[in-house]
């Protein structure tokens, strides 16, 4: 039994509670009377910080938790390849079966406050987390991408400055511990000016038999603390993460973490060490958002047993901590370990080796309380389920924004019809925007080639790693993305055509689709019109997974998204890991020489939110456009039984700049640029001819091929509509239409879209 609290726990750090304090720990006044209720006294200094981190948004997803229930879990055929292994929200990261007894374990997480505030270490500390999250449960490291939102670089120098330190802390972390970055997605809009998203996402492999748990069970086994020693640094981070950002903000520097990626390596390679020994490890649990009391709640509360240790154990870098610093630290590179008992040399053997902390700080204990002590003295006695489980669950008010009816109600009959010289000049403007213009700046200061594995350099519709598997060999692909702009206009259509874009992402890839895992980042819940924009994106999420029979596995939820200026414009992040059958089916988006190009789905007849509109008239409104989830799900299949049977030699979907911008980035190869003859005739007369070139929306991907015919036939045997549309030519880069004076120097084309984001960046 543990020592009874001090007759007056609130004196332990020399602090009275009082209701301001109480405020500025982010709590509701209900959620403190409730806090009351489950201790049946006044809360210690300590608790206080406790309940704080444990139930704020970035941990409790108190206001997301109730619409999450919505998505689907598992796949409908529970014998299908990506039956799910571990659902989420059961553990760290979600678990998928890809055949041969071997499994993949991926996850996305938001690092985007403290990016905000500390772009460099932000950013590499988000990747440093995220891949404790896939190490945890026994999965090594196989690959990263990365998820991007940022103001104007070409007209705001602190958007710049931004994207610079992220981009930075992103490759210095992942680099030095050696996993590859293979793509990824980014986006430049204004709404991000101040608040830029940094989306982290690690994919690792595993066996089935090597699943971790992080649950403390087994009464009197031994609570260990391995890895890095705990300093002030992070402190307070899920509180700092579960607040809108202000001009104070800078002040918040200590809750941004500083990381180590070469500690990390070594945790790394001595938590998969251990957890390789039989019966050594009953639960293994990172010390990520809220550290060490996050690690101790969620192990005792999924063990549904009590866990006590003593603070004075803890190894400290700094002189002096106190126990709520100790508790709510988020000193990266740090693991909570519960082992068998009397096996204690084992593991500390291990971790010697690799020259890392391995301290037991505490054991498993009779039951169902998470209790601290501090010097011996207890400072914290919570009921575990009740802190990690128990979180008061929020529904808020929804309010449809009226800027949603008013772009709704955008006519395109308003814009005078576009004349040659503007459809001239629109497709080199739209493939020099930062977030179409090639992100080569970006991710050639990744290192994407180590381990070896990487099959599709970035760049191409998605990243493609061949991973070794024991005498196995399988080809996964993975995709990212969400449009903003979609999302701002109809979180419902612009959260479900994320989904369909990731899907069609990896079809042209030669993919199909496992499982996903998405990053939710929204404004403040408690502003009706935020609310609604995350109520009905979560609701277009689950349906559009539904349908496509696409389990989530897992993800993050990342509120309180807004500057002092303006909220974020809302962004469901989505990514999609799927599996490429054979080698041979990997498919780039580059076409060769003497190909023809069909155009699979409808005609482009849209102009509603696209890029073509914001550049070439500076309006963002309109309509999202329309799509059927089933026709999509035709033009998948379609795409990609024509790869299986040989009949693809490039693929690329149509999204941000249309039908041409598409055509041209075809025509933008690793060895060469090349020419394009477009005809256009079959299109209808009715369309107007900027939304023919510049129309964007779901459902439309274009190929290259040698047997036109044959791709066309199996379209009308599909019922997918489909049109041959050009012919790359066999010598020369000229893009040109047929019956037009329409002509570009798809040369120059590149060069602009190559420099657009360098000429920015280095200047």
């Amino acid at each position: 039994m543990s020592a009874p609290l001090p007759p007056n726990p609130a004196k332990e750090l020399n602090v009275a509670i009082t209701p301001e304090l109480i405020k500025s720990h982010g709590f509701q006044p209900d959620e403190y009377d409730l806090i009351k209720d489950i201790l049946g006294r006044e809360p210690t200094m300590t608790e206080l910080g406790v309940f704080s981190v444990m139930w704020s948004e970035h941990c409790s997803y108190k206001n997301s938790r109730l619409l999450l229930r919505g998505f689907p879990m598992e796949k409908k055929d529970p014998n299908a390849l990506g039956k799910v292994l571990v659902r989420a929200g059961e553990e760290n990261a979600g678990v998928i079966d890809i055949g041969d007894n071997w499994a993949i374990c991926f996850k996305i997480e938001s690092h985007n406050h403290p990016s905000a505030v500390e772009p460099f270490e932000g950013a590499a500390t988000g990747v440093g987390g995220i891949i404790r999250d896939i190490f945890t449960m026994g999965a090594r490291p196989a690959l990263l991408t990365n998820s991007l939102r940022f103001g104007d670089i070409r007209t705001s120098a602190q958007s710049r400055r931004l994207l610079r330190g992220v981009v930075a802390g992103i490759s210095h972390y992942g680099n030095c511990i050696g996993i590859p970055n293979v793509g990824g997605d980014i986006y430049f809009d204004k709404s991000y000016e101040g608040n830029p998203l940094v989306n982290a996402l690690c994919l690792g492999t595993l066996r089935h038999d090597q699943i971790k748990r992080g649950a403390a069970t087994g009464i009197g086994n031994p609570v260990y603390y391995v890895g890095a020693a705990t300093g002030r640094d992070g402190l307070g981070g899920a509180a700092f993460a579960s607040k809108e950002l202000s001009e104070t903000s800078s002040e918040d520097r200590p809750a941004v973490q500083k990381g180590d990626p070469f500690m990390e390596k070594l945790l790394l390679e001595a938590c998969l060490e251990l957890m390789e020994v039989p019966g050594l490890v009953v639960g293994i649990q990172d010390m990520g958002a809220a550290g060490l009391t996050c690690s101790t709640a969620e192990t005792a509360s999924r063990g549904s047993s009590g866990i006590q240790i003593e603070l004075d154990l803890v190894p400290q870098r700094e002189t002096g901590m106190n126990s709520y610093e100790i508790m709510l630290s988020e000193s990266q590179e740090r693991m909570l370990v519960i082992v068998t008992k009397g096996r204690e040399k084992e593991i500390e053997d291990i971790f010697a080796k690799w020259d890392l902390h391995a301290v037991q700080i505490g054991e498993v204990v009779e039951g169902d309380e998470m209790i601290v002590t501090h010097h011996g003295v207890p400072v914290v006695k919570i009921p575990a389920k009740r802190l990690a489980d128990d979180a008061p669950l929020c529904m808020q008010e929804a309010k449809e924004p009226a800027t949603i009816a008013q772009m709704r109600d955008w006519k395109p009959e308003s814009l005078q019809p576009a004349d040659e010289a503007l459809l001239q000049k629109a497709l080199p403007a739209l493939l020099n925007h930062p977030t179409i213009a090639q992100k080569r700046w970006i991710w050639q200061q990744y290192d994407h080639m180590v381990i070896a594995g990487t099959v599709l350099s970035p760049g191409s519709d998605a990243g493609v790693a061949r991973l070794r598997l024991g005498d196995k060999e399988k080809y996964v692909a993975i995709a990212n993305d969400c449009n903003n702009s979609y999302c701002k206009a109809d979180p419902y259509k612009g959260a479900a055509i994320a989904v369909i874009e990731c899907l069609q992402n990896l079809a042209c890839s030669g993919a199909r689709a496992l499982g996903l895992t998405d990053n939710l980042n929204f404004g403040n819940p408690y502003k009706p019109e935020s609310f609604y924009y995350l109520k009905e994106a979560i609701k277009g999420l689950a349906e559009a997974c539904t349908f496509y029979d696409i389990p989530v596995t897992g993800g993050n939820v990342s509120l309180y998204n807004e500057s002092p200026e303006l909220a974020i414009d809302p962004t469901p992040t989505v990514s999609i890991a799927g599996l490429i059958e054979k080698p041979e089916h990997v498919t780039t988006q580059w076409a060769g020489r003497g190909q023809s190009l069909v155009l699979l789905g409808d005609w482009p007849n849209e102009l509603g939110q696209s890029m073509y509109l914001q550049e070439l008239h500076d309006l963002k409104t309109g309509a999202v456009p329309a799509f059927e989830f089933g026709k999509i799900q035709k033009l998948i299949d379609l795409t990609l039984e024509l790869i299986t049977q040989g009949k693809v030699k490039a693929a690329h979907d149509i999204s941000e700049g249309g039908l041409l911008s598409s055509v041209a980035e075809m025509l933008f190869g690793h060895n060469e640029t090349i020419g394009a003859t477009l005809d256009l005739s079959q299109a209808p007369a009715s369309i107007r001819k900027d939304a023919l070139l510049y129309g964007e929306g779901p459902g439309r991907i274009i190929v290259a091929t040698t047997d036109a015919d044959a791709v066309l036939s199996a379209a009308r045997a599909k019922g997918v509509p489909a049109a041959k549309i050009g012919e790359t030519s066999a010598q020369g880069s000229e893009l040109k239409i047929s019956g037009t004076a329409l002509s570009w120097d798809a040369a120059a084309l590149r060069k602009g879209w190559e420099d657009a984001i360098p000429s920015l960046m280095n200047a």
